[in-house]
């Protein structure tokens, strides 16, 4: 019996489509299909009825479903419980970071910012912005750090978490140039399919936000969604479509002519860069790394008060090429 499987069975039993189900545990369909099937054998019988409208529970699925919440359930509680006793007495500083941070802007912000010999170590958890928010409220972690947008109202937005901006970034609409160099897309005439985002990515919900915001729709024709903004860039690249990807993740194949606007840059989204943490009181080393960042950036945001303060730190930028 392996864990993972009574995690990937109440995914499905839950998103009842096993494309869904293996976009959220993040793995391909046919491997998340093999697992569910190892179960099954395990089980000795069929946990799921396969039909055209997807995936329901068996009798014998449902009898499994709460035993197997209570078993994951109990689990991640001792986890917690054995972490949370580790990190008083240890040094370990535990950050989630979504995919496109944790690749363009994490490692240079470590660099500038931050003396990890006086902090002790540190430990990166990279996932979806889903995948990030579940730890973070599960308490795995002690700081989360992601996009955010101005208008965005998010599950950390209350009196329970506050927020540093550390950083911006924009949004840009980008795609393959043709044998002259221009776009081989443009939003203007909507000729490009759009290489969207999935339900489990912040930029997605980004952009819906600031959609809504402008009283219009930023997609077009959806060719291909993704929770990775790397995927997209790619599809992108190859000439697939059009991608909006932050300008630091695209800085260098915009450098290079790989990648070329799809629009002016008035069709450009603002991106906060946010740390989150809890208001209660973390480990020695969370609390010495928060205490240094509030000291250099000014005073964090209580989440209850976001809309009416603003932003209340002095954010450094990151490099927008």
């Amino acid at each position: 019996m392996d864990m993972d499987w009574l995690q990937d069975f109440l995914t499905l039993a839950r998103e009842r489509h096993f494309s869904r189900a293996a976009e959220s545990r993040h793995v391909s369909q046919p491997a998340f299909s093999r697992r569910i099937r190892a179960l099954e054998d395990w089980a000795g019988t069929s946990l799921f009825e396969r039909g055209s409208q997807g995936a329901t529970l068996t009798a014998a699925g449902e009898a499994l479903a709460p035993v197997a919440e209570a078993v994951v359930g109990s689990l991640g509680r001792a986890r917690r419980d054995i972490q949370a006793i580790g990190a008083q007495n240890g040094g370990e500083i535990a950050i989630a970071a979504t995919h496109a941070l944790s690749f363009t802007f994490f490692p240079g912000w470590i660099r500038r910012h931050l003396r990890l010999d006086a902090f002790g170590a540190l430990s990166l958890v990279s996932d979806s912005m889903e995948g990030c928010e579940r730890i973070m409220l599960a308490g795995e972690v002690d700081f989360l750090l992601c996009y955010d947008h101005e208008k965005q109202e998010g599950l950390f937005s209350d009196e329970r978490f506050e927020s540093l901006v550390i950083g911006t970034d924009r949004l840009i609409a980008v795609c393959a140039p043709d044998a002259q160099g221009r776009a081989l897309f443009t939003l203007a005439d909507r000729r490009g399919k759009t290489l969207s985002y999935s339900q489990s990515s912040g930029l997605g919900r980004i952009l819906a936000v600031h959609a809504a915001a402008q009283g219009g729709d930023m997609a077009s024709e959806p060719l291909l969604t993704s929770h990775l903004a790397a995927t997209l860039m790619t599809m992108a690249r190859e000439g697939h479509g059009i991608a909006w990807l932050p300008v630091t993740l695209a800085a260098d194949d915009l450098d290079n002519a790989r990648l070329v606007r799809a629009g002016d840059a008035a069709a450009d989204v603002p991106l906060q860069i946010k740390l989150f943490r809890p208001s209660t009181r973390r480990s020695a080393a969370a609390e010495r790394l928060w205490a240094d960042l509030v000291s250099g950036q000014g005073v964090p945001q209580r989440q209850a008060a976001a809309s009416d303060t603003g932003s209340t730190s002095s954010s450094p930028r990151a490099p927008l090429r």
